[in-house]
């Protein structure tokens, strides 16, 4: 699976309009602008950069301005004022977030229209914007790889189908969703590592998508409705399609674990032989089973060990 993965951990750029929507921002400046670029999960507030201290400013990360900022900036004489705000927009900076309704100063939103810089506007407190930035920044950039499979949740359990092209992945899901399970993405998985999860979702131009051969390209949302489908899942099981050529040797007991590395993290895997007349859904499904089972305390094969002991 190595060759099927690309990783990105230099920046993201998103829509403004989703920006806002996702951490509740008003747009303030900067509607002529479709896209921002973010480059640093950190949060900057610029009270010393305002004072003229420039060591250390932290360059790329959003800026915010709470009570503090705004009462200083407005006590200073009015040139010393304009040299405070022109020093601060010379930096690279992705954006600017006023917090608690504050509205900016003409003079700044004219600066901010000068140098590209969107600024918003929040009805939070500081403390509790930037929690929500932070959690959304992290999110976002998080170290990520784009893999090829099938992600669905199954009894709970996030299930990525791998194998090569041919072996079944999608004729796979496609009997799971009609078993009541749900789809994440199809062909192309981009997952993110947040801490110790893994997080799975689809490219949003193809999410909810799924190519079955001989029919073309279906919707699975639209076909099965909105309870067929998920944005996004934990990866907590790999399982490979694996075609059987007659001579291979599959563990039948299953007694030692297995794992596929994605980001740093080890996921358990299973390795299923693909053969005419087997019902892989079926199969699937049990794998996903028994890791719950797992999970909740109970190894089955720790049992059979013991009851063969007593």
């Amino acid at each position: 699976m190595e060759n099927d993965r690309e990783t990105n951990v230099t920046a993201e750029s998103v829509k403004i309009k989703n920006f806002c929507r996702d951490c509740g921002l008003e747009l303030l400046q900067g509607n002529e602008l479709d896209y921002i670029t973010f480059s640093s999960e950190l949060i900057n507030r610029p009270g010393l950069l305002l004072t003229g201290f420039e060591d250390y400013f932290g360059d790329g990360r959003v800026q915010v301005v709470g009570n503090a900022e705004y009462y200083y900036i407005h006590s200073l004489p009015e040139e010393e004022k304009r040299k405070a705000m022109e020093r601060f927009f010379s930096k690279r900076i992705p954006c600017i977030i006023y917090t608690r309704s504050i509205n900016p100063s003409p003079y700044m939103l004219e600066l901010a229209e000068i140098h590209n810089i969107p600024i918003f506007m929040s009805h939070l407190t500081t403390t509790a914007l930037n929690t929500v930035v932070s959690n959304y920044l992290e999110r976002l950039l998080a170290p990520m790889s784009c893999v090829h499979g099938t992600l669905l949740e199954i009894s709970g359990i996030g299930v990525l189908l791998t194998g090569r092209s041919g072996q079944g992945k999608s004729e796979t899901a496609l009997e799971l969703i009609h078993r009541g399970h749900r789809l994440v993405a199809d062909d192309a998985v981009i997952v993110k590592r947040l801490g110790e999860q893994l997080i799975g979702t689809a490219p949003e131009k193809i999410k909810f998508f799924m190519e079955v051969r001989g029919i073309g390209i279906i919707d699975i949302r639209s076909m099965y409705g909105v309870a067929s489908v998920l944005p996004q899942s934990d990866i907590d099981l790999v399982i490979e399609l694996r075609k059987w050529s007659g001579d291979e040797e599959f563990d039948r007991i299953a007694d030692k674990a297995e794992y596929e590395e994605i980001l740093g993290k080890n996921v358990p895997k299973t390795v299923l032989p693909v053969m005419p007349g087997r019902n892989l859904a079926v199969v699937v499904e049990v794998a996903a089973r028994n890791l719950r089972m797992k999970r909740m305390g109970y190894d089955a094969w720790g049992d059979l060990m013991k009851n063969l002991k007593d």
